[in-house]
C-alpha cells in the first residue's frame, strides 16, 4: 500500500545519505 511504499522510499533515502541508524531509531 501507500505507507509501505513511503517507508521503502524513506529507507532508501536514509541509506543513500548514510543515515540508516537514524531511520531505525525513528521507526
Amino acid at each position: 500500500g501507500y505507507w509501505a511504499a513511503l517507508k521503502a522510499f524513506s529507507l532508501a533515502k536514509s541509506l543513500s545519505t548514510g543515515n540508516s541508524k537514524s531511520f531505525l531509531y525513528k521507526n
